[in-house]
């Protein structure tokens, strides 16, 4: 699995299988500031990945 982490603007190469949130976890990462992509398509913490799926983590901006 190949994770772009934009705010690190970072490729990461992982194998991976399970779901967006225990990915996020691993890696370290609050769900709460970030929305997760997979193969072009924002998907929710409890989707299953798969090791061939393309995610990429983007960060939640907010301002006022």
């Amino acid at each position: 699995m190949i994770i772009f982490i934009e705010k690190d603007d970072r490729k990461v190469s992982k194998r991976f299988a399970g779901t967006v949130a225990s990915l996020l976890s691993s890696l370290d990462i609050n769900p709460e500031t970030v929305l997760v992509s997979r193969n072009g398509e924002i998907v929710t913490e409890d989707v299953v990945l798969k090791d061939s799926d393309d995610i990429k983590i983007l960060s939640v901006v907010s301002g006022g």
